[in-house]
């Protein structure tokens, strides 16, 4: 593993929302003042277009809709439902030195780069104009460079979620495995099997409560929405009447696995 630089540069970054379901996105109660969309797919109903960010102004949860500011200043109101393809993230600030591992959150299509593709920082550059970019090595062996200014999708990669790291191997892995998760649903027995299973030689589990996390572990996979038994009786009439397709994408279950190469 290679050395990490000590001079840091620090920048506002966008960090997935691990709380929120695919379910989830569809109510705009779950949604936060300030929490950051970034759309995936365009809507002509609402305007927004294909890969567009806008910001979270307000929530009316009663009638089900949000209002978000989009880069131009304007604002947008509409109904979560109607609205598909929408990441949510929060703004928090990272600090990345030379030789940090760090992870896409979201995909840089200019760059042909996936979300979740993993690399390491081989320069941070300075200067007029400079501030902000960084100089990637790609684990797939491309070099790119990238300013995490205009494009604030980037994180630490020393611990990936389990969804995200299905595919990659490491020597050793360090599995965080939370019982007091806030959807309940995300740590199961398929999130188990693919969080061991990316150690070639060891993993390591650590939980917070020892006695909860084998039943935890052993819970079957159920393809029924948890968050429907908390619906009300007219919304669930409403979808049985007119079913609604799902309208983001499934969300990234959150067992974190540190990954020691």
């Amino acid at each position: 593993m290679g050395v990490v630089g000590r001079e840091e540069h620090r920048a506002q970054e966008l960090v997935p929302r691990q709380d929120l379901t695919g379910a989830d996105r569809i109510w705009a109660v779950r949604y936060n003042p300030g929490d950051v969309l970034r759309y995936s797919r365009s809507s002509q109903e609402t305007g927004i277009g294909k890969g567009e960010h806008a910001r979270v102004k307000s929530v009316d949860a009663p009638n089900n809709r949000l209002t978000v500011e989009r880069k131009d200043g304007t604002e947008q109101s509409y109904d979560p439902r109607r609205q598909q393809g929408v990441s949510v993230y929060r703004e928090q600030e990272r600090a990345f030195s030379v030789g940090d591992r760090v992870q896409l959150t979201a995909p840089l299509p200019d760059l042909k780069l996936a979300n979740r593709e993993l690399g390491t920082v081989l320069e941070i550059k300075s200067g007029i104009g400079q501030d902000g970019r960084m100089s990637l090595k790609m684990d797939g062996g491309r070099e790119v460079e990238i300013d995490s200014v205009k494009n604030p999708h980037l994180d630490h990669g020393y611990a990936v979620t389990s969804h995200s790291n299905q595919g990659q191997t490491a020597d050793r892995v360090l599995i965080h495995a939370d019982t007091e998760l806030g959807a309940k649903d995300l740590l199961n027995n398929r999130m188990a099997y693919v969080a061991v299973s990316r150690g070639a030689y060891d993993a390591q589990i650590f939980t917070n409560d020892r006695e909860k996390l084998g039943a935890a572990l052993g819970h079957d996979v159920s393809h029924s929405s948890a968050h429907a038994s908390e619906m009300k009786p007219e919304q669930k009439q409403e979808q049985a009447v007119t079913p609604q397709r799902e309208i983001a994408p499934q969300q990234e279950q959150s067992l974190d696995i540190g990954l020691g190469l």
